[in-house]
């Protein structure tokens, strides 16, 4: 089912909530008893042994989900302890009728309003206080609660969404204004915000749960996002046919590699050798032309001079990419401005965007692959405003320079100049260190030379680069970029 990997925002989840109350005669109290009882049902399985549960219940119906845990829960024998945040009398709809449930079964209500004072008693905690509903800043009670649960020992369940994240852009102003959930459970629809940004660290394990709702449901609003699925890695990635040669599966041209740093260039040659590319050529400085041979004797290294030195190896290659080590002296920016003059596939990096955030310019064909400092420069702003809603970043560079873009992070984003937007969920903090970047330009500018279009080559480049990460760091903290490149194959293989 194609919803089932659709990022919707907020406002969208709450519109498809709507829609499919409406094909309940209006009764959301159905869908609010059916969330309750995932999470409760979720709780038993994950942790059969619990017998007692705190519940903190905020207001709206995130708030209500919680009053029907705990009703389930007291229900089973359990303890049950809950705090509320917003008055149960001030409860309205459905939330108001769950807590009326609360009390059939609990008599006079033993919830307590949180402070202070308040001691978690429960094995674990029910995190119902802000839902999808939410927008920053947390404050007063609540911040203190959210506090609370970060400070407490036992694990966290999140129901939608962890309460102080932003759930449409996945950004946390302060690491106390957001509950770090082991567990959360999204509700009908996938938030976008939970799968970039900060939101890897606060989200801890996800479980959609779609409630039953009808797939006509899901049929009438449009997602605002894709999030990839890596399964369909294997009916995507380029065959290799019994009768191929070297020649038909692409040459690809690393631009890069100035004195100093002849790695970049390398790793990213060598990356593009490992995804299946039949020729890799590298251009560059004399130190990244002798080093390339001892590295990886089957790249070709040529050595730079003059700008014009580059005329014939672009006659030889399908996709060049343009960046890695290059530097940003004066012989850098004639060679990455007679680069922008390749008429074929560019990708560019690293010092290529640098240089291009002083002279930003349009062009056809071509993929920019910015971090968030680099994104940042491009559309000269902050590393904050770029990260605050990557969705919007990322749109505004494709737009902006008509290319499509890998926002590079923990939910790396890529974007198209149609507004089209993918997401991939993979990948690890391990991957945090140098030459990361470098190895997905060779990844993305191989895959376009071996025949995909340009938004599935950066966004399954993307894929294959991430899923190579998390083989590479099995039972490892960090990870080195040679260390991920070795992998490349075996995830690689999948498509044969």
């Amino acid at each position: 089912m194609r919803h089932q990997f659709a990022l919707y925002r907020p406002d969208q989840v709450r519109a498809l909530d709507q829609c499919a109350i409406e094909q309940m005669d209006g009764d959301g109290y159905v869908l609010m008893q059916r969330a309750g009882a995932v999470v409760f049902r979720t709780i038993r399985a994950r942790w059969p042994e619990v017998r007692s549960v705190t519940v903190c219940c905020g207001g709206g119906n995130n708030g209500g989900d919680g009053w029907v845990v705990a009703r389930l829960a007291k229900e089973a024998g359990w303890e049950v302890q809950v705090f509320w945040l917003t008055e149960p009398k001030d409860l309205l709809g459905s939330a108001q009728l769950a807590y009326q449930a609360w009390l059939g079964i609990e008599g006079k209500s033993s919830a307590q309003c949180f402070d202070s004072t308040s001691i978690f008693v429960g094995e674990l905690i029910v995190d119902a206080l802000l839902g999808s509903g939410f927008r920053p800043p947390v404050g007063g009670s609540m911040q203190a609660c959210l506090q609370a649960i970060n400070q407490a020992p036992m694990p966290v369940i999140s129901i939608d969404v962890p309460s102080g994240l932003n759930p449409d852009t996945g950004y946390v102003t302060a690491m106390d204004t957001a509950v770090l959930a082991d567990l959360t459970i999204e509700m009908i629809g996938r938030k976008r915000g939970l799968y970039t940004a900060n939101a890897r660290r606060y989200r801890g394990a996800l479980v959609l749960a779609d409630l039953a709702v009808p797939g006509s449901v899901f049929e009438q609003i449009t997602p605002d996002a894709d999030l990839m699925d890596p399964r369909q890695l294997e009916s995507v990635l380029p065959r290799r046919l019994a009768d191929s040669h070297k020649g038909k599966h692409g040459a690809v041209l690393v631009v890069g590699g100035s004195e100093g740093m002849a790695g970049a260039a390398i790793l990213a040659g060598i990356s593009a050798l490992r995804s299946g590319s039949g020729w890799v050529r590298l251009a560059g400085g004399k130190q990244m032309t002798h080093a390339a041979v001892v590295s990886q004797p089957e790249l070709m290294a040529h050595r730079i001079k003059h700008s014009k030195d580059l005329l014939d190896l672009f006659a030889v290659s399908n996709v060049v990419a343009l960046g890695p080590g290059l530097g940003q002296s004066t012989w850098a920016q004639s060679v990455f401005d007679q680069g922008l003059a390749f008429d074929g596939p560019l990708v560019v990096d690293a010092d290529g965007l640098n240089l291009l955030s002083k002279s930003p310019t349009r062009r056809e064909h071509w993929v920019l692959t910015p971090h968030p400092g680099e994104a940042a420069r491009l559309l000269q702003t902050t590393i904050d405003q770029i990260e605050s809603d990557r969705f919007a970043s990322v749109r505004a560079l494709a737009s902006q320079f008509n290319a499509v873009v890998v926002l590079k992070g923990a939910g790396t984003l890529v974007g198209a100049p149609c507004g089209r937007v993918l997401v991939c969920d993979q990948g690890n903090e391990g991957m945090a260190s140098a030459g990361m970047g470098d190895a997905l330009t060779g990844v993305i500018a191989s895959l376009w030379a071996q025949g995909l279009p340009a938004l599935e080559a950066a966004a399954w480049g993307v894929m294959v680069h991430a899923l190579a990460g998390d083989a590479a760091a099995v039972d490892r903290r960090q990870i080195l970029a040679t260390d991920l490149i070795g992998k490349i194959p075996a995830v690689m293989a999948l498509s044969s």
